[in-house]
């Protein structure tokens, strides 16, 4: 093994006291930040990840609401639940999280969350947001890897950074925050051709294609640090990222490790982001209405 090992969960710590800090402040204040997480499926995995969220929340002091509706609700139901949620003033957090049902349309009801309490920046006005350089939360898988390269101390600015996967959650945020840090970016994708003409001249590749394997140790340079973004469940209920971990050990400089590197900061932020959505909303509140 060669490559570096870029553990999340120094950092995770890190942010997670940031969030326990802030959510303490509040409290000083008579806030209390609260996190609500719809969910609509009967997926094991994804309810042992809500139930995640909700032992971190209580550590980190803030209150998360697990709003269960079933495998077969309906996307009116959901989309009801949404807007109530967003015009619930003890809500300073919601996460519509995937997957949904059979037929629901989950573009049609992320723009039914408020932009101030959208903490995973789902809504496209988040997105939109982003893109133009105006205060908006990122997704927090995006965001988690710009922390991970952060912490790290790993530049991207004038460097080659290749994001392989361009989807709303990761790929297009990522890029978009990476190119506000002035890296050179390139987004590979089922139709970019061979990875290699990208990957093994890259400084930095992110991959999340959601696809075992995909990146080999043939595709990178003893000089890439690697970001797994990935998270893929296999037959035996073990977790691998995108990443053939064991041939890209061998070759490059860095790699961030499934599970316990991307997947644990993401957690730790979107407690974070909820907790700086309820001192925002707090502001606005004691500021009061504009004219």
């Amino acid at each position: 093994m060669n490559a570096t090992l870029l553990s999340g969960k120094p950092l995770a710590a890190l942010i997670q006291q940031r969030a326990r800090d802030e959510a303490r402040n509040l409290e000083n204040d008579g806030v209390r930040p609260v996190l609500a997480v719809v969910v609509a499926t009967d997926d094991e995995s994804t309810h042992w990840y809500v139930r995640s969220i909700e032992r971190a929340a209580e550590r980190a002091g803030i209150g998360c609401r697990i709003l269960d509706l079933g495998h077969d609700a309906t996307e009116q139901v959901l989309a009801s639940v949404l807007k109530h949620l967003s015009a619930e003033p003890s809500v300073n957090g919601i996460i519509l999280q995937a997957p949904l049902p059979a037929g629901v349309r989950t573009d049609a009801l992320v723009s039914h969350i408020a932009p101030e309490k959208d903490i995973d920046g789902a809504n496209p006005l988040s997105l939109g947001l982003l893109a133009v350089g105006q205060p908006a939360f990122a997704p927090a898988t995006a965001r988690a890897v710009v922390e991970i390269l952060d912490h790290y101390d790993i530049p991207v600015a004038g460097r080659n950074v290749v994001v392989i996967g361009r989807s709303a959650v990761v790929g297009k945020p990522l890029s978009l925050l990476l190119l506000e840090r002035d890296a050179a970016i390139t987004v590979c994708h089922s139709k970019s051709g061979p990875l290699e003409r990208y990957t093994q001249t890259a400084d930095v590749v992110v991959v999340a294609a959601g696809r075992t394997g995909l990146l080999t140790g043939a595709l990178v340079s003893s000089e890439s640090v690697v970001i797994d973004v990935g998270t893929n469940v296999l037959p035996d209920g073990s977790l691998v990222g995108d990443v053939d971990e064991a041939s890209v050990l061998g070759v490059a400089a860095a790699l961030t490790p499934v599970p316990g590197g991307v997947g644990t900061v993401t957690t730790s932020l979107l407690l974070l982001h909820t907790a700086e959505a309820a001192r925002e909303q707090f502001r606005s509140l004691i500021a009061g209405p504009v004219g």
